[in-house]
């Protein structure tokens, strides 16, 4: 990543509706398939997870919206780690760093006491990145997602 093209992670508005879905679908439809759930999810952001005590960010890298991430509230002290993509472009640049580093400090600032993901075991980068900063393998759940093959949390500090 050139120093001068610097990232900047911007909360979700209604303007910014559609980055989250056209990454997260380019991601799914190359990988797996855009889930039924998904599809309501990415279209409806603002009602879905905004109006429901969630949080969407996005990473601007080169006046550009490449990465996106969620924190979906499931109760005051529990929220899931969802909604993470990178387009194509910005794979490998270290942004998901970033914004998992936002997404910690956020958790903390709101008192969350865990966050927990699902994944799939293929996705190697994603799960190094995950362990990397604390996530650690627990029981999945069935019917959750079809792709979903390993669920991971953190128990924050």
């Amino acid at each position: 990543m050139n120093p001068q093209n610097t990232v900047e992670i911007i909360p979700f508005s209604p303007d910014l509706k559609d980055p989250i879905k056209i990454l997260n679908k380019e991601w799914l439809q190359k990988y797996f398939r855009v889930e039924e759930k998904d599809e309501i999810v990415l279209s409806n952001p603002q009602e879905e997870m905004i109006d429901k005590g969630g949080l969407i960010f996005y990473a601007k890298y080169n006046d550009e919206i490449v990465e996106t991430v969620s924190l979906m509230k499931v109760n005051d002290s529990t929220f899931e780690l969802s909604k993470m993509a990178v387009s194509d472009q910005a794979q490998g640049l270290g942004i998901g760093n970033i914004l998992l580093v936002h997404c910690l400090a956020v958790a903390k600032e709101n008192n969350i006491q865990k966050l927990f993901l699902y994944s799939n075991r293929k996705l190697l980068p994603a799960i190094h990145l995950y362990e990397k900063f604390g996530f650690t393998e627990v029981p999945l759940e069935g019917g959750i997602y079809e792709r979903a093959d390993i669920k991971m949390e953190k128990i924050m500090p």
